[in-house]
Formats: C-alpha cells, sequence, structure tokens
C-alpha cells in the first residue's frame, strides 16, 4: 500500500503541519508548523519535489545518540524531520521509506 501526507490543524495555535506517513500508516516524517494552509500545502510539494534527491537528506545524531534525519528543499531550508531511531541502520530504512512514499499525491486533508 503506497503512503499518504496527513495535513492537520493545531487546536491549541491554529497553525498548519503535515506528516508523511508509510503504507502501514507509520509516521515517516514531520513538518514544522505553518501559520496558513496553503503554506502547508507547499511544504508538501516541496516533500514531493525534493525526496527522490539523496543530497536533501541530511542525516543527524541527537544529543542522546539518537540517529534521525532531515529533508531539506533545494534552498537548505527544513521541509521535514524524522522519529529518532535506535540505529543508523533503522535511520537509513526511514529514509528510504520517504524516498519511496514522498511523492505521492494522495493528500489526507484532516482540517
Amino acid at each position: 500500500m503506497a503512503g499518504w501526507f496527513e495535513l492537520t490543524k493545531s487546536e491549541t495555535n491554529g497553525q498548519f503541519s503535515f506528516a508523511l506517513k508509510a503504507g502501514n500508516g507509520e509516521q515517516i516524517l514531520k513538518s514544522e508548523q505553518y501559520t496558513t494552509k496553503a503554506a502547508a500545502e507547499n511544504g508538501i510539494s516541496s516533500v514531493q519535489k525534493n525526496s527522490g534527491s539523496d543530497e536533501r537528506y541530511q542525516k543527524l545524531t541527537a544529543k542522546d545518540g539518537r540517529p534521525y534525519f532531515n529533508l531539506l528543499a533545494g534552498n537548505s531550508q527544513i521541509i521535514g524531520t524524522s522519529q529518532m531511531y535506535a540505529s543508523e541502520a533503522s535511520r537509513d530504512s526511514g529514509i528510504a521509506s520517504v524516498k519511496n512514499n514522498g511523492s505521492t499525491e494522495t493528500i489526507k486533508d484532516l482540517t
């Protein structure tokens, strides 16, 4: 089953964000918050455009030693951030999943 984007609106501050979900429903990428729905939709478009390019992934390690990654736009702005992983191998599997699912055109608008 193919992945999808979920577009949501925060009940606390009214801002918008999106998550990329794998076919099994697991969240593999989360956006920052945006002040407008249109800006969040542009973020989704940026994931669709950039997720297939190796050079757009920034592999990082958190202060507690857990690996994670950011997906960057062409202008080096962060489009989305992964969860924290237990190992570099699992982080790399997460990147492969974003590459595989990031071009999906399925958007579930939960706003």
